[in-house]
């Protein structure tokens, strides 16, 4: 029989660089503040002097295809590119032919001020020194087939195996914008190829909870051992 266990690990990689003014030669904006609730501002002239007086009761973002915004209280200027890995140790036991075994992890990812970001899954598939388990890669995305020497993932709610969940957008619907690649976001379908691009966005975006499923399944002929892989999630972002 052979065991099984999984390290995953998290990679952040890119050059960040970004402004929070906007200039010509003859005018500057740096953030922009209006409201109450702490965000109070004045504008004086020499004669005059002005308030605003809106409090911070919108919030959210607009957008055009070139630009844009976001609504609230002031926002740093700093770019942020933050990642979460949860579960990321897994030991599945000894493995049977008959079965297939299944792990999670869920990935949150969110980036601010940028033009998106990349999410690669990079390793090798489950190998105990002298012998890889086979990776689902040509020919996949493929299911699950007790029996056969599988390894493999996807990011979508799968029923055969139960496993998995399709992402999900933190806050629901108007800040994140995070979405799975074709080839990973079909349930019930699983493949691996080392480095592939597994999700993206295309615009700053808030959190995506991503949950990464992974299937093992060995054959009769499988070698005995202790397999163990350790899989990155490697982050790119964009500016």
């Amino acid at each position: 029989m052979a065991g099984f266990s999984l390290l995953f690990c998290v990679g952040l990689t890119g050059i960040v660089a970004a402004t929070g003014q906007s200039s010509s030669t003859n005018y500057s904006v740096n953030d922009v503040q209006i409201g109450g609730n702490g965000s109070a501002t004045n504008d004086c002239s020499t004669n005059y002097c002005s308030q605003a007086t809106i409090g911070d009761t919108v919030a959210g973002s607009a957008s055009s295809t070139n630009y844009s915004a976001k609504f609230g209280d002031d926002t740093t200027d700093t770019p942020l590119l933050e990642v979460i890995v949860e579960g990321s140790n897994t030991y599945l036991g000894t493995l049977d032919p008959g079965t297939t075994y299944t792990a999670t992890h869920v990935i949150k990812v969110r980036s601010y001020l940028s033009d998106g970001y990349a999410l690669y899954i990079s390793g090798s598939a489950p190998s105990q020194g002298e012998h890889t388990l086979k990776a689902m890669s040509t020919g996949c995305p493929c299911t699950s087939d007790p029996g056969t020497e599988q390894f493999g993932i996807n990011l979508a709610y799968n029923t055969s195996p139960s496993v998995g969940a399709a992402a999900i957008q933190v806050p629901s619907g108007q800040f994140s914008f995070g979405a799975v690649t074709q080839n990973y976001a079909t349930s019930n379908q699983f493949m691996y190829n080392n480095g592939d691009e597994v999700a993206s966005s295309t615009t700053s975006t808030g959190e995506t909870d991503y949950t990464l499923s992974l299937i093992v399944n060995i054959s009769n002929a499988t070698p005995a051992g202790h397999y163990s892989d350790s899989l990155s999630a490697i982050v790119v972002p964009a500016y």
